[in-house]
């Protein structure tokens, strides 16, 4: 079973967490999710207990137990969505096409009279 633990200490490392559930039983993994960039803890993370009443076990024991002065959230971690998307932003047009280029087609006044010199001399 695959466990969610969340609202822990910054402090809390992955052993920490590992040790916190072998009271339980056997523990295949513990990881405290930590920010890309700055590599601080968000503060949830995932055990995961490969036998289900053992799981259990520890479900209903750490429940709103406190834990380096937080009381933690523990409760049976639910898959990931499939599909949708990840991504931070909507790409957006920005300005646009526009008419061509800045004057009409044709150009300057071509033929047809109009403007220009008078010739009347």
């Amino acid at each position: 079973m695959n466990i969610y633990v969340g609202n822990l200490s910054w402090q809390m490392t992955d052993e920490d967490l590992r040790t916190l559930f072998e009271q339980y039983g056997s523990v295949t993994s513990a990881k405290i999710v930590k920010d890309k960039t700055s590599g601080r803890s968000k503060g949830f993370g995932f055990v995961e207990m490969p036998e289900d009443g053992e799981a259990q076990n520890a479900l209903t024991s750490l429940y709103e137990s406190e834990v380096l002065g937080r009381k933690i959230i523990v409760n049976e971690a639910q898959p990931k969505p499939q599909g949708g998307g990840g991504g931070g932003f909507k790409k957006r047009s920005f300005g646009g096409g526009g008419g061509g280029g800045g004057y009409k087609k044709g150009g300057y006044n071509r033929g047809g009279g109009g403007g220009g010199y008078n010739r009347d001399y």
